[in-house]
């Protein structure tokens, strides 16, 4: 069955890979919250063997809360309990010869079978969090508290609403800079990695939004993110994911 975000594939800046997708999955009220900083900050906390990526001369850090569902892998049916969980991303951008990418800094989940399956097979920096997720009249209510030793004032919390129409960002935009990134860079011991995935273009909505808690990012200086993010929302968006590869 092709589905219909394979029809969509313009926006990507190299092909889609060749072999059969891997697994699945739908970000449901996903929400962009991002910062720039300047890149001297950023560089000690991403591998050398990539670049960071600027816009302007700037850097960009994200903070993204969002609820994973109907989670599969390719050609089996959903599995109840593994096929949903929240989760929060907190990710920089990069290149990697060119290729532009997305680089993680740490990923949180809130259910031990998220963690672990995405530790072992995609190789990233999960961690287990205590996570909350309610609507109420289209307002999102978000929390996280990380559940690792050391970890009991790294939090956030937050809770956010739609405040635009839908709309595409323009091509040449931070917007669309910011959102079309095609494949992650990750490491595992002196190796470096890559993982590709595909979902159609952002359709998303201006956001407002109010952070109660932000102690995310206890290795950069709080004053950059004292600041009003920029504010995104995606009500819901599915995404196909590779099989991860040794580049290096």
């Amino acid at each position: 069955m092709l589905h219909n975000e394979f029809l969509e594939t313009d926006q990507r800046p190299f092909p889609l890979p060749s072999n059969p997708w891997l697994f699945t999955q739908t970000w449901d009220k996903l929400l962009f919250c991002h910062w720039s900083l300047p890149a001297e900050l950023l560089r000690a906390h991403v591998p050398n063997d990539v670049d960071l990526d600027l816009f302007n001369g700037e850097a960009w850090i994200a903070i993204i809360p969002f609820k994973v569902n109907h989670m599969r892998v390719h050609g089996i049916p959903e599995i109840p309990y593994l096929n949903s969980y929240l989760e929060l991303n907190l990710r920089t951008y990069v290149k990697y010869k060119g290729t532009p990418g997305i680089y993680f800094l740490t990923l949180d989940a809130n259910k031990w079978s998220a963690v672990i399956g995405a530790k072992i097979g995609a190789k990233l920096p999960y961690r287990h969090s205590l996570m909350k997720m309610n609507i109420k009249e289209n307002k999102v209510y978000f929390q996280s508290k990380r559940k690792h030793p050391g970890s009991s004032k790294e939090s956030f919390y937050i809770n956010y609403q739609s405040d635009s129409n839908l709309y595409l960002p323009e091509v040449e935009s931070l917007e669309y800079w910011l959102f079309e990134r095609y494949c992650f860079f990750t490491t595992r011991g002196k190796h470096l990695y890559r993982g590709d995935i595909h979902h159609d273009r952002w359709r998303v909505s201006k956001a407002k939004a109010t952070i109660q808690a932000n102690s995310l990012v206890p290795f950069l200086p709080q004053k950059y993110f004292e600041r009003q993010p920029l504010l995104h929302l995606s009500a819901s968006k599915q995404v196909f994911a590779w099989p991860i590869k040794k580049i290096q």
